[in-house]
């Protein structure tokens, strides 16, 4: 193999040698994905350029990724998109225009992502090489660094291209529910909320409470939150279900360990160009005072607005602003929502065969527990996926399960059957 390098004084370097073992595979610590096309490395991801001790390097390595990532209709894509941004035409509908520019930009940022992480890894390479042609362990192991803080960038560049369903790139509501339990529910129904204001946070999501039923004594009866960013919706469908939590209660004076369970529902916003028919005299409209710390308007008018619709039995409801034609409208939007995500949650039922429908708020419906004590483990029941630092899950850290929760839904495997923890 042949490898030339130019220095930073303009002299070039030829450094020959011959391979004498298989290069070990670029990402390690990345799950293995079964290959759709081309004879690649089955260790490395479908992604990954090629390493430059490839028998037949391939002339542009990034061309193509496995079915995943298709970079000749992307390139193809963000040429017709800047071509239809330069017509003076395009801004007569303001809609069409807004959805064409975030397109653009989504797709920009995943093209330079790809050419930002291809740049790192050639560096990489780079530096492994004269650091053997050398004998500089020091440079060697530089390299071998940078490749092993490339892999984490690597695996959500890879997982974020699984996010191509119809509604993946739109913002999404999420409900939390407690169960049965009073309290003690209701207390971990606030905990999954503040997780996923930080997840949300972490993440550069804008967050919002749309509305809050405050519990009893301590915690929530329920809560919705808009989140609004680039592919909300996709990163959190899989956060559906039932959430079972196990520790020693707060709220027991004999600090005897208890189980509680809280529901998360995850659905699209839909935007103006999908119609979705809603009649009224389907519709049950309450008005009520909204909850809060008080002020104008607020606890003296109801303002707050809650749509029940009656022949599916979903409730939507909002109280965050002070007006009620506001909280209706949004209550509306939110409804157009829910109903939207449950054609879309019969489709994927129909497609996959799987039944998907929400389920009781309670044993044996759980998609992960969180164990606080006597010991701490936090485990995905679909995936398998585990963490033994509960405090950080709770704190927003569940990239992880999301990640195992997608690629199974697109990619499908997993085991058959997750056993529950105690």
């Amino acid at each position: 193999m042949q490898l030339a390098w130019r220095d930073d004084r303009g002299g070039e370097r030829l450094y020959r040698r011959r391979l004498q073992a298989p290069a070990p595979p670029l990402y390690p610590d990345l799950p293995d994905r079964t290959l759709h096309s081309h004879d690649q490395d089955p260790r490395s991801p479908p992604c990954a350029p090629k390493l430059r001790s490839s028998p037949t390097p391939c002339a542009n390595p990034w061309r193509s990724c496995g079915g995943i990532f298709d970079w000749e209709s992307a390139q193809e894509r963000l040429a017709e998109l800047n071509k239809r941004a330069e017509d003076p035409k395009l801004w007569g509908n303001p809609q069409a225009a807004q959805k064409l520019m975030r397109e653009r930009q989504a797709l920009e940022r995943s093209i330079n992502a790809c050419l930002k992480l291809e740049r790192d890894l050639d560096d990489a390479l780079t530096l492994i090489e004269l650091g053997e042609a050398e004998n500089d362990a020091a440079t060697v192991e530089e390299g071998e660094g940078a490749l092993r803080k490339l892999a984490p960038e690597a695996r959500r560049q890879e997982v974020e291209a699984l996010l191509a369903g119809e509604a993946d790139g739109n913002d999404t509501y999420l409900e939390v529910h407690a169960g049965a339990g009073g309290t003690e529910s209701q207390d971990w129904a606030e905990m999954l909320v503040r997780m996923y204001l930080r997840w949300g946070e972490d993440h550069g999501y804008k967050v919002s409470l749309v509305e809050a039923s405050a519990g009893e004594e301590a915690g929530l009866k329920s809560a919705t939150l808009l989140v609004k960013g680039e592919n909300a919706y996709g990163w959190l469908k899989t956060e559906s279900g039932v959430h079972r939590l196990v520790r020693i209660s707060p709220y027991d004076a004999n600090a005897r360990r208890h189980t509680s369970f809280a529901s998360v529902w995850v659905y699209p916003v839909v935007d103006d160009n999908i119609e979705i028919e809603i009649k009224e005299s389907d519709c049950r409209i309450d008005t009520y005072r909204s909850s809060g710390a008080g002020g104008q308007h607020i606890n003296t008018t109801d303002s707050a607005v809650r749509i029940t619709h009656i022949p599916t039995n979903i409730v939507v409801a909002s109280q965050q602003e002070r007006s009620q034609i506001k909280n209706r409208s949004i209550a509306w939007a939110m409804l157009k929502s829910r109903l939207y995500e449950l054609e879309l949650h019969k489709r994927e039922e129909k497609a996959n065969a799987e039944a998907a429908a929400k389920t009781d708020i309670g044993w044996g419906h759980q998609i992960r527990s969180y164990v606080l004590q006597p010991y701490q483990l936090v485990k995905d029941l679909r995936t398998g996926t585990q963490s033994t630092d509960p405090k950080g899950v709770l704190d927003g850290d569940i990239d992880d399960f999301i990640e195992a929760a997608l690629a199974q839904r697109v990619e499908g495997g997993g085991p058959a059957q997750v056993e529950d923890i105690d």
